[in-house]
């Protein structure tokens, strides 16, 4: 698991822009949806061209956050980064920054590939959603239908997870913030290939994007909230 630093100086600049390190206090699970980003084989499975280690670290937190989020009445979305096309990529520049690698992630994230599939240890369950990308945003237009199916659910907040932190995690929560959604990005929920990268996302996400949350704290919301509605 990710060794989580954030610097004291930065912290204190955190507060002392947004008041608290935290302005969205309470999450109402049944206007909330959980992104599960990128939790495929291509990114967890051994051998795959982008494997990470660390990814395959958080898919306990990851079930834990899905599951009482359901509980709650809230909705749990998986994204699958697809590249529909058998050869080449929908979006040339990626593939100027990623030489012969990027070709061979593209390769495995084609639907019906091994590497497309999400990993087999996440709990998907039938009343989750599953949604396709072909960007690093899920957010970014042209990528995918996600903001018009939130909306169509009346969701406004997002709670932020999967891999890889510092790619389409960060792409995603930064475009969900500028579309007016309250995003929580889980520290312990989300992975990068080394610490320095994931914690430079969450200091940045704390100061401009988004709260940062653990899976207990954000597990914590949900439940107390879960519990004033059920006793109301």
């Amino acid at each position: 698991m990710h060794q989580v630093q954030i610097p004291q100086d930065l912290l204190e600049r955190a507060i002392a822009r947004r008041g608290a390190l935290e302005v969205h206090p309470q999450i109402e699970p049944r206007r909330t949806a959980l992104l599960v980003i990128d939790l495929q084989n291509a990114f967890l499975a051994e051998g795959q061209p982008a494997e990470l280690p660390f990814a395959r670290e958080i898919v306990g937190n990851v079930n834990r956050i899905a599951d009482s989020l359901r509980r709650a009445g809230g909705t749990v979305v998986w994204i699958k980064h697809t590249n529909a096309e058998a050869a080449g990529s929908p979006w040339p520049r990626f593939m100027e920054f990623s030489a012969g690698w990027g070709q061979a992630l593209n390769d495995a994230l084609r639907p019906g590939s091994e590497g497309h599939a999400l990993y087999p240890e996440l709990q998907v369950e039938d009343g989750d959603e599953i949604v396709p990308k072909n960007r690093f945003s899920a957010l970014i237009q042209g990528s995918s239908d996600l903001h018009e199916r939130l909306q169509a659910k009346g969701i406004d907040t997002l709670i932020v997870t999967g891999t890889i932190t510092n790619v389409c995690c960060e792409s995603t929560a930064r475009d969900a913030m500028m579309l007016n959604y309250k995003v929580h990005f889980i520290s312990d929920a989300n992975a990068a290939r080394t610490d320095a990268e994931h914690n430079g996302t969450l200091a940045n996400m704390l100061l401009w994007f988004a709260d940062v949350r653990s899976t207990e704290s954000v597990i914590d919301q949900i439940r107390r909230v879960s519990t004033q509605h059920a006793g109301s």
